[in-house]
């Protein structure tokens, strides 16, 4: 039986830009799907089972980052988001991230680029990092005043109240929750949840690390779960219930 193709949905008012990446996309064997607006969003999420939103910012009557916000929502199903923009300011594009978009790309775009961070995108998003794949799925973790439910992919705080993540703020907080009281690199974080290598100028997992200390109500300065150590990385300090045993944590490559 083959394999089912991943269906990309195009959310985007120009029909061109529509019927351009879609033509491509299914060129490259995948399947894809447009929709001019969170209407037509809405009833192809509804209708069909979709793998990844493309989605554009600038669009009609609710925006884009209105949209990234709700696919967001606590309850829903985690969704990979990519995020087009026209605009290439740096606070549209960490707006966008913060907002839970797993990716960002500014038009003009070349079709090539977008297929290699659509597949990027999927390929992360079911990536388990290496340290985490041999240990037996713990439904919750907790540290703190939160649960980290690892069936929802989500927070949940003393209150009870859910918090989303997008897939990169989940495999990173899994990644420290994992190995808590142990120095990570960055080098090592960006392994570890994106399964690639860090350049001199990245600084993703920085941006990331700040992103989920704000769902933490977490402070760079006075942090009292994820601390910075100057010049090596970062250290989650919380006790973790619901972890393996810390002989197993202890074979983890450093």
């Amino acid at each position: 039986m083959s394999q089912r193709p991943d269906h990309i949905l195009i959310v985007d008012d120009d029909p061109e830009i529509r019927a351009m990446v879609g033509e491509y996309l299914t060129r490259q064997g995948l399947k894809a799907s447009g929709a001019a607006d969170g209407r037509e969003m809405r009833r192809v999420l509804a209708s069909e089972r979709i793998d990844l939103v493309v989605l554009d910012l600038m669009l009609p009557g609710e925006d884009g980052l209105s949209l990234c916000r709700e696919l967001r929502a606590p309850g829903r199903p985690a969704l990979p988001v990519l995020v087009l923009s026209a605009r290439s300011d740096e606070a549209d594009r960490i707006l966008g991230l913060e907002l839970g978009a797993d990716d960002y790309l500014t038009k003009p775009f070349a079709a090539r680029e977008l297929l290699a961070r659509v597949n990027s995108v999927l390929r992360r998003t079911r990536m388990m990092p290496p340290i985490l794949a041999a240990e037996a799925p713990q439904p919750h973790l907790r540290f703190g005043n939160w649960t980290l439910d690892t069936v929802g992919r989500h927070l949940v705080d003393a209150a009870g109240t859910v918090v989303s993540l997008s897939g990169a703020e989940y495999r990173l907080l899994r990644v420290l929750l994992q190995q808590p009281q142990r120095i990570l690199s960055r080098e090592q974080l960006l392994q570890l949840t994106q399964g690639r290598d860090a350049d001199v100028f990245d600084r993703s997992i920085d941006l990331l690390v700040s992103r989920v200390r704000q769902r933490l109500g977490d402070g760079p300065r006075d942090a009292r779960y994820i601390k910075t150590v100057r010049n090596e990385g970062y250290v989650f300090c919380m006790a973790v219930e619901g972890m393996p045993s810390t002989a197993s944590r202890d074979e983890a490559p450093s």
